[in-house]
């Protein structure tokens, strides 16, 4: 059975973007996926890196030491969803804060002669699913930053055979029918996934 984690950075619960979480889950779910549910925010997960893990960032494996429980479940993983609205162009400070703790050397990296080498190769299937409060040309004017750095450097590392950034620009002036063909959408690429 294959096992995808899903890495989900709301903190509330009756938001669309919890709309689009659990259609992912249940969708998964039933397409047979052995699915590890990663709420950050139920779970309380603490997103800023301290002056000790910074100190040790370097030296593996002990610097997977604070957060090993997390660690153990993307290296367990076949697949990696993540479920999260884009804040000033930019993710969630929870899930930047996965990132920064969890995507360390040794674990999403490995640093060879200066350089930077995937070490999340057996994560063989990516996705993003999202939701920008602006329009589409807005985030292109800033670079749409959450869409490089998960097509870019979340890629770079797992290096998966397929990659999907489910986006709903213009959120905050969606309308129903809008909102339920993104729903529609993360449902039929979750199918396939």
């Amino acid at each position: 059975m294959s096992r995808v984690l899903v890495l989900f950075a709301h903190p509330c619960p009756e938001s669309f973007n919890a709309a689009v979480h659990r259609v992912v889950v249940d969708t998964l779910t039933a397409k047979g996926w052995e699915v590890d549910d990663c709420d950050l925010n139920a779970e309380g997960f603490q997103p800023v890196l301290t002056e000790a893990e910074r100190r040790g960032y370097h030296d593996a494996p002990d610097n997977i030491g604070p957060v090993k429980p997390y660690v153990d479940r993307l290296m367990a993983a076949d697949a990696l969803v993540m479920v999260f609205p884009v804040w000033n162009f930019g993710y969630p400070a929870i899930l930047k804060g996965f990132l920064d703790r969890v995507f360390l050397p040794g674990v999403s990296f490995k640093l060879v002669d200066g350089k930077v080498k995937p070490n999340l190769t057996h994560i063989r299937k990516l996705a993003a699913c999202t939701t920008y409060g602006g329009n589409r040309l807005r985030a292109l004017l800033v670079g749409d930053p959450p869409r490089k750095t998960v097509t870019r450097a979340v890629w770079h590392v797992c290096r998966p055979d397929k990659m999907r950034y489910l986006a709903l620009y213009d959120l905050n002036r969606a309308t129903d029918a809008q909102r339920a063909t993104h729903l529609a959408r993360v449902k039929a690429e979750m199918e396939r996934f």
